[in-house]
């Protein structure tokens, strides 16, 4: 690619990109997929680009964005999370021990991995096939099955009582019945 009648080397900056990403999210894994999300946004915006700025400044400053862009998106997430979680607390009113033992699916449900969080809540809530849910998020259906297996096997590991997150417990037989 070139650019004002000179290289635009950015192959020669990518030890510096990747140093930089991995400082910012300290997990190798996520730093080459900042860097890679970097790169497209330098890409497609190649044409603000002017050479006398310096193309290592120019290219961290991209990295730098897009990371304060992933971390704004991430706490959003979270947000959106908490509202959905006290609207399901709002939702279904019902009888205190149901209402521990939903507080305690959901933590166990939020506990998952945004990948099998989203299929499992598009296959087993919206009711969805495979084939549509795995259309919505652009994957394989393959993958998409993977994923709510995944997810469904921790969510048993959860009801065996290998991963409880809640320091609430239902005990039976209090006399209550």
């Amino acid at each position: 690619m070139k650019q004002d009648g000179r290289a635009f080397d950015v192959i020669g900056q990518l030890a510096s990109l990747r140093r930089y990403a991995r400082s910012l999210v300290r997990n190798a894994v996520d730093a080459e997929d900042l860097v890679h999300d970097a790169l497209v946004r330098a890409y497609e915006r190649r044409s603000t680009y002017k050479s006398g700025m310096g193309l290592r400044r120019w290219l961290l400053a991209i990295v730098h964005n897009t990371h304060i862009d992933r971390v704004r998106s991430a706490m959003a997430r979270g947000r959106r999370d908490e509202t959905i979680a006290l609207e399901v607390d709002e939702a279904y009113p019902a009888q205190q021990e149901l209402n521990v033992r939903l507080a305690q699916v959901r933590r166990a449900f939020l506990t998952l991995p945004e990948e099998q969080r989203e299929a499992l809540h598009l296959v087993a809530v919206e009711d969805l096939s495979y084939q549509e849910a795995a259309d919505i998020l652009g994957i394989p259906v393959g993958t998409l099955m993977s994923r709510v297996s995944r997810a469904r096997a921790a969510l048993r590991e959860y009801e065996n009582g290998a991963a409880k997150p809640s320091h609430l417990r239902l005990i039976e037989g209090g006399g209550n019945d």
